[in-house]
């Protein structure tokens, strides 16, 4: 489901596909986010963003968030709090392309729930990417099985439940690049990057 997006563009540009708790805001465990004072970005979101922006990233945020699903928050609140996380971002220099989130519960079967491609998909009908120089930036594994179903880098951030989930899942998670933040990944990322012309 789209919580907002810019107007659709047709230059074809990479993307950094984000997860949003524990990887832009803070996370904890059996926590969820009902209200939009509650979001709280990491000190060094920013600047991160800035910097995948200026290699020239499109930024897209992809979220669960099954606690609408579940009746701990509206619709229309879950929508209320990424326009607020817009609103943060905006004010320290970010442009987010897009949000896209899921509303639904893990046993609901749907095809938006990471990690379904389904987000990714609808974030293609509304963006030209170039996928072969995209990557999607989580602290689940769940991210990291979206980006291997979608056919993206993965990168896994230890903030939020990234620590957790690394010992949780490191089978699974053998061989993906891990970083201790959405900087570091950044930093990585600019490193690798092409040579991509800035723009919106």
């Amino acid at each position: 489901m789209k919580a907002w997006a810019v107007s659709k563009e047709v230059r074809l540009k990479p993307a950094a596909f984000l997860d949003r708790d524990g990887t832009l805001t803070r996370d904890r465990r059996g926590v969820y986010i009902t209200e939009p004072g509650a979001l709280k970005l990491y000190s060094r979101t920013a600047l991160a963003l800035r910097l995948l922006a200026d290699k020239g990233y499109r930024l897209i945020v992809l979220t669960n968030q099954s606690g609408v699903a579940r009746g701990y928050l509206a619709l229309s609140t879950a929508k209320k709090i990424n326009l607020r996380l817009r609103a943060m971002l905006a004010k320290k220099g970010v442009k987010i392309n897009a949000v896209y989130f899921c509303p639904h519960g893990p046993e609901e079967g749907c095809s938006c729930r990471k990690p379904r491609a389904g987000l990714i998909k609808e974030a293609l009908k509304d963006f030209r990417t170039r996928l072969e120089d995209s990557l999607v930036i989580g602290d689940k594994a769940s991210d990291m099985g979206l980006a291997i179903n979608a056919g993206i880098r993965p990168v896994l951030v230890t903030t939020g439940h990234g620590g957790y989930q690394l010992r949780k899942h490191a089978a699974a998670l053998k061989g993906v690049p891990v970083f201790r933040d959405i900087l570091s990944a950044a930093h990585s990322a600019a490193d690798r990057s092409k040579t991509v012309k800035r723009g919106s």
